[in-house]
């Protein structure tokens, strides 16, 4: 796959990322929604690698941004952290049950741990809270992420 080609489809990924994560909302507890751009960020880690980082880091910046949120640096941190982290493994195996597991982990780690701590240290929220929140938010993520990386396996680039 050509250069220009790449960009155009990580370009439309971080477009699909947004539409995905301001239309379709499932409320939970406390202002935490389960976000669709899940589902787009899962299948271009798939389909991409790493390189499909920049679909889940710019897409909730700029889905932010629409909102007019404030910049997220937790959330962008756990999306750097998922994006690498599962970008990097997904390409390593074709087992389905394996990147469930992928995703699994690297989804908990960038958002039950790393936008856990960032959030405390920066905000003052007491770590007790934070982490209550997260894990839901986790929980709310995981699975739109492994729906996402199922579609992208499924799903061929020319």
């Amino acid at each position: 796959m050509n250069r220009t080609r790449k960009i155009t489809y990580l370009g439309m990924g971080i477009a699909l990322y947004v539409v995905l994560s301001m239309t379709i909302k499932i409320p939970l507890i406390n202002q935490i929604k389960t976000d669709f751009g899940y589902l787009a960020f899962g299948a271009f880690l798939n389909l991409f690698g790493m390189e499909a980082t920049i679909v889940g880091v710019a897409g909730c910046v700029i889905a932010n941004a629409f909102v007019g949120s404030a910049f997220p640096p937790g959330w962008v941190a756990g999306q750097l952290f998922i994006g690498l982290f599962c970008g990097y493994l997904l390409k390593k195996t074709d087992k389905i049950w394996m990147k469930a597991l992928i995703c699994i982990a690297g989804v908990f780690i960038g958002i039950a741990a790393i936008k856990t701590v960032i959030e405390c240290v920066l905000f003052r929220i007491p770590f007790e809270v934070k982490i209550i929140r997260n894990l839901v938010a986790f929980v709310a993520d995981v699975i739109p992420m492994i729906l996402g990386v199922f579609i992208g396996s499924k799903m061929k680039l020319k």
